[in-house]
Parts: C-alpha cells; sequence; structure tokens
C-alpha cells in the first residue's frame, strides 16, 4: 500500500507537514481564533477552508478575518479557501420583556405582528408575515425545538398557540416552522449585499442557507457569475422543502452542506441520520462535493476531548462519503480551536484506512458522471487514469488543469494513490481545497513538458520518488483545450 503521505513534505506539495487525512476540515472563525498566529496554527493543524458566519458580526470583523486568513495561509504555505456562509431567512424571537420567559406546556401564547408585544403571553419574531402565513395545526419550535407549540387558530396578525412542550425562551432564539409553506425568500437583501462583497474578496465559495428548491441557487450562482466571481456556490440543506427538491437542488449547485442543526429541527430528530446519509449518496450520483455540519465534537468548546459518541459521529460522515467535517462554535468560540482541528484530523486518519479498497459504489461514489458541461470524456479519460494507475503501481497522479472539474471527477472515485492538482490559475487552487483527496498546488505553466521537468526536478531534491517510479500525468491538447483527453505514464530517470 502506497503511503499517504510521501509526497507532502516536498515543495512540490507546497505544504510544510504532511496532510495525511484525505477528508477536508472547515473552520468557522470567530472571536476565539481571528488573529493571524491562530490562524496559522489552525492551518498547520489541518484547516482547509476557513468559514466566515455572516449572520454575526460586522462588516469590519469579516474584512480583518480575511485579510488574517490569506495572510495565514501564505506564512504556513498552504493553500486556503475562504467560505462565505449567509444567514438566510432565519426567522428569531423578538425581544421579550424580561431576560427570559417560561413557557409552560398546555398554556396558550400568541404570536402578534409587529416589533413589540401588548401583554405577557405574546411574543414576536423577525419575520413579519408569520402571523398571515401559519395555518391552524402548524407547528413553532423555538430554541433548535426544545419548546414546540401547534397553532390553534390566527386571523392574519395574531396566531394562537398551544404550548405542547414547555421551556425557558430568550430573545433572538432560533425560530423554525417545519411543514410551513412561508413566502420569505432565501436570498434577502442583505444576503446579496454579503454576495457582492464576496466576489471583491475572490471567497472561493459562498454558502445559501435555507434553500427550498433549485431557482434559489441558480439566482445566486447567476448574481456571482454576473461580477465576474468563480466561487463555488455551496447549497445547505436544512429545510423539509429542500428533501422534496433534493436532485434538482444537488445538480445545481456546486456543492451541498448538510446542515444538521436547522435540519434536524425541520424533521423529526430521528430520521436526521437516514437524510445525511440520502444527502451524502445523491451527491455522489451527483459527483458534487459534500459537507457535513453542525455539533460534530461539540463538547470541546469546553473540553480538550471529544465524547465518544462525537467521535463515531465524525467517522460515520466520513465512512458514508463525506468530503468535509465543519467546525462551528468549537472553533469560533471554543477554549480549544487548535485541539480541536487536531481531533479532527486524528478521527479522519484513522476512519480513511478502513475505505482504503472499499468500491466506492458503498457511498454512492463512481456511479456515473457529474452533470457538468463537457464531462463525459473528461470523466472516461480520469477512469482510465485511476485504473492504469493501479495497475502501473504509480505513486503520483498529476492532473492539470485550468479548472476544477477534472479534480472533482478525480476525488469522487475515493482511490489512494496520492494525487496532485496542478493549475495555473491563482484564483482555482483554493477552490481545489474542498475536494476529497486531492492537493491543490499552483505553478507557472500546466504544459506537459513543464510538469515532467517539474517532477523530475523534485525527484532528484529530495526521496520522495525514487528512480523508476511511475507518475499518471492527465492533462488536454489543443484539440479540445478545456476537456482532459491524455493520459501519459511517465518513469523517473
Amino acid at each position: 500500500m502506497n503511503s499517504p503521505n510521501r509526497f507532502a513534505d516536498s515543495p512540490f506539495s507546497a505544504s510544510r507537514q504532511p496532510r495525511l487525512n484525505r477528508t477536508k476540515t472547515i473552520a468557522t472563525v470567530g472571536p476565539a481564533c481571528r488573529s493571524v498566529e491562530i490562524l496559522q496554527q489552525l492551518v498547520e493543524a489541518g484547516v482547509d477552508v476557513f468559514r466566515l458566519n455572516m449572520a454575526h458580526g460586522k462588516r469590519a470583523d469579516h474584512e480583518a478575518a480575511v485579510a488574517n486568513i490569506r495572510e495565514a495561509g501564505r506564512r504556513s504555505n498552504y493553500p486556503v479557501g475562504i467560505l462565505i456562509d449567509l444567514a438566510g431567512p432565519k426567522i428569531r424571537l423578538g425581544q421579550i420583556a424580561t431576560e427570559s420567559m417560561t413557557l409552560e406546556t398546555g398554556a396558550t401564547v400568541y404570536f402578534v405582528a409587529g416589533d413589540v408585544p401588548g401583554a405577557s403571553n405574546e411574543l414576536t419574531c423577525s419575520y413579519q408575515n408569520l402571523t398571515s402565513e401559519v395555518a391552524v395545526g402548524d407547528r413553532i419550535m423555538i430554541g433548535d425545538g426544545i419548546v414546540r407549540l401547534n397553532v390553534e387558530s390566527t386571523d392574519g396578525r395574531r396566531a394562537a398557540c398551544r404550548v405542547v412542550d414547555g421551556g425557558v425562551i430568550r430573545s433572538r432564539q432560533g425560530v423554525n416552522l417545519p411543514g410551513a409553506r412561508l413566502g420569505v425568500s432565501a436570498l434577502l437583501p442583505e444576503d446579496i449585499e454579503h454576495a457582492m462583497w464576496a466576489t471583491t474578496i475572490d471567497a472561493e465559495f459562498v454558502s445559501l442557507s435555507f434553500v427550498r428548491q433549485a431557482s434559489e441557487i441558480r439566482d445566486l450562482k447567476s448574481r456571482l457569475r454576473n461580477q465576474g466571481s468563480l466561487a463555488m456556490v455551496i447549497a445547505k440543506i436544512e429545510k423539509r422543502e429542500a428533501l422534496d427538491h433534493l436532485d434538482d437542488i444537488v445538480n445545481a449547485a456546486d456543492a451541498v452542506m448538510v446542515a444538521r442543526g436547522d435540519l434536524g429541527v425541520e424533521i423529526e430528530i430521528e430520521k436526521t441520520p437516514l437524510a445525511q446519509k440520502r444527502i451524502i449518496r445523491t451527491c455522489g450520483r451527483y459527483g458534487k462535493p459534500v459537507i457535513v455540519a453542525t455539533q460534530m465534537l461539540e463538547s470541546m468548546h469546553t473540553h480538550r476531548f471529544p465524547t465518544r459518541a462525537e467521535v463515531s459521529d465524525v467517522a460515520n460522515a466520513i465512512l458514508d462519503g463525506a468530503d468535509a467535517c465543519m467546525l462551528s462554535g468549537e472553533t469560533a468560540i471554543g477554549d480549544h480551536p487548535v485541539e480541536v482541528v487536531r481531533m479532527m484530523r486524528r478521527i479522519q486518519v484513522e476512519t480513511e484506512s478502513a475505505l482504503q479498497g472499499r468500491p466506492s459504489r458503498d457511498t454512492g461514489y463512481g456511479q456515473g458522471s457529474p452533470q457538468v458541461d463537457d464531462s463525459d470524456v473528461t470523466d472516461a479519460v480520469m477512469m482510465g487514469a485511476a485504473l492504469l494507475a493501479r495497475r502501473a503501481d504509480a505513486r503520483l497522479v498529476v492532473i492539470a488543469s485550468s479548472n476544477a472539474e477534472a479534480a472533482i471527477l478525480k476525488s469522487k472515485q475515493r482511490d489512494f494513490i496520492p494525487t496532485i492538482a496542478v493549475t495555473d490559475q491563482p484564483k482555482m487552487v483554493n477552490r481545489m481545497c474542498l475536494l476529497w483527496g486531492i492537493s491543490p498546488l499552483l505553478i507557472e505553466s500546466i504544459q506537459l513538458e513543464d510538469l515532467r521537468n517539474r517532477v523530475c526536478q523534485w525527484a532528484k531534491e529530495n526521496d520522495s520518488l525514487k528512480s523508476g517510479d511511475r507518475v499518471v500525468f492527465v492533462a488536454d491538447t489543443e484539440m479540445w483545450p478545456g476537456i482532459h483527453d491524455t493520459i501519459m505514464i511517465w518513469s523517473i530517470p
């Protein structure tokens, strides 16, 4: 079996320390990790993409974070992507009169229109049309579903609700209405503003929250492309409607996130694990990268070690076929941001050892071509390259590309031959940070002869490749520019 980190130390892989893990790690930036020094430690510990949550913080804070992330990447000599996570139409409770309020099971409370409740048993929320759009029988969940209400009557401005499961509520807590058909758009004016800002900082990824249908993804993608942005658009699956239109949404998106927090409230919580597996399998069929997020190592907010259940959760996401695992509060506000990333990497490395030799169909990967332009030829070539690399006992696969499509195809094959995706496009290298098993590298030229010379020079300067070791190159030609149609096996002299 080839060593998984054989090429990680070399200048060719643009790394200081070996990346033993193939699954990628996304970390959320917050007060616990905003400095360049901590961000650099996180990159060297294993972070591939940093997430900026636009639901929190001010523009100045996010701009400073972007500058620090780019500097941390330069200092660590690793490519690092930036994900701008649009808040979307998150509905929240309005202000309540006291610090907290206890709703007793069986009691009646009223959601009322406006910003200010008129009585102690009245509530308001950030979505002004809630009282006119809910129907009798709809459920209202508050605070991640801890408090549950049923709508018993409404006159358009005042909705009477019976408390089914009581508890303590606070101002600005999240409100979910599973199954209710609300008219609010997934792309609010402030989301559009944040998306346009993302184009000015060359963000590699932009995610859309509370997606319900594919047209919302296409709308966001169109707005970004009109500004010249190549950012990958990530659909966050956290609504019941999204599951109803899953194939269309996955097809329209560049990548997908299983956002288990709100999803676990929108559907019955016991259905969340199977929904996660279904989403991952669907992404596998379409060849789209998929991220699993929310509470992956939650206990490490305050503890240096996770629970056994959390470790199993991360491992099962990887075994299911996740391309990346995301950390939220664990790195943004937790006490041990660097330790949690190191723990994530340890779990990834150990779990991935069980995937070697496992058929890709187990996770849905390798079941047909992804739905991208000109993929048929490239997909066939990438499958052939993987077969040749195994048969020839190649020590390295090198993909030369000006875009990420070939690297996505290679990633979905889930083989363990070290793979480097080289590109001469600066805006492209960080986009490939999300792809499972792919080490992106920016070089000046991706012409085949230049690549061969670079590999040969690198092999002479270190012991990672020996004389006679085979390298598989995959590239395009002038006959079909942009379509990978050439495979070459080359032995190190």
